[in-house]
C-alpha cells in the first residue's frame, strides 16, 4: 500500500491530467479512481469533497510549477542579463509550457472557474506559471524606470502569448521547434526593449 503522501500526490497528478484533458467537469472522485486503477471510493478517503480535491490539485499545481521554474532558472547560465538573453530564456520557458508541461498550462485554465470565488486559490493560480517577483527583478536588472509596473506588463504579454499558442490563431505552431521559439522570442524581445526604455 503506498504511503499516504504518495497516494495524495498521485491523486493530485491524476486530477491535473483529467482537468487538462476534459476541463474542470472531468474532475471527479470516481474518474480519478478509474484513472489510477484504484478501488472505488479511494479518492474520497483522502479528499472527502470535490472542493477539497480541487484545492489540493491547485496547491499541487503551484508546487509543481514553482519547482519547474526554479529548475529553469538554475539551468540558465548567463553572465550578463540583456533583452536578448532574457527573451531567449522566456521564449524557451513558454515553449516548455506548450510542450512537455502542456498539461500544467491546460489544467491551470481548466481549474480557474473553480477558484473564482476563493481569493487565495485564485491568486495562487494567477501567479503559478509566471512569477511577479522574478519578473520585477529582471526589469530592475534591465534598467526599467518602473520595474514593478513593467513586470506586470511583461506578465500580461507572457499570459497572452501562452493563451494564443494554446487556443488562438498561433495554436498550429509546433512547440519545441525553432519556429516556435522564434515566434515567442520576437514579441518578448520587442516588449522588453519597450519597457526598459519607457519614459
Amino acid at each position: 500500500m503506498p504511503r499516504r503522501s504518495s497516494r495524495r500526490t498521485e491523486i493530485c497528478d491524476a486530477a491535473l491530467t483529467l482537468a487538462a484533458e476534459g476541463g474542470n467537469h472531468a474532475l471527479t472522485h470516481q474518474k480519478i479512481d478509474k484513472e489510477l486503477g484504484i478501488a472505488q471510493g479511494s479518492t474520497s478517503y483522502y479528499f472527502r469533497t470535490r472542493e477539497q480535491l480541487v484545492e489540493a490539485a491547485i496547491r499541487h499545481l503551484t508546487e509543481v510549477t514553482r519547482d519547474a521554474f526554479a529548475t529553469a532558472q538554475d539551468e540558465r547560465r548567463v553572465a550578463e542579463v540583456t533583452t536578448a538573453t532574457a527573451a531567449a530564456f522566456m521564449a524557451k520557458y513558454v515553449d516548455t509550457l506548450l510542450g512537455p508541461r502542456r498539461r500544467d498550462a491546460l489544467a491551470r485554465y481548466a481549474l480557474s472557474p473553480d477558484a473564482i470565488d476563493d481569493e487565495e486559490l485564485r491568486n495562487a493560480l494567477a501567479v503559478c506559471l509566471f512569477g511577479l517577483e522574478p519578473a520585477t527583478e529582471l526589469m530592475k536588472s534591465l534598467g526599467a524606470p518602473r520595474p514593478a509596473r513593467a513586470a506586470r506588463d511583461l506578465l500580461s504579454l507572457l499570459e497572452g502569448l501562452l493563451f494564443d499558442r494554446l487556443y488562438g490563431a498561433r495554436a498550429a505552431i509546433t512547440p519545441g521547434t525553432r519556429a516556435s521559439l522564434n515566434d515567442l522570442r520576437r514579441p518578448i524581445a520587442l516588449w522588453l526593449e519597450a519597457l526598459r526604455n519607457e519614459t
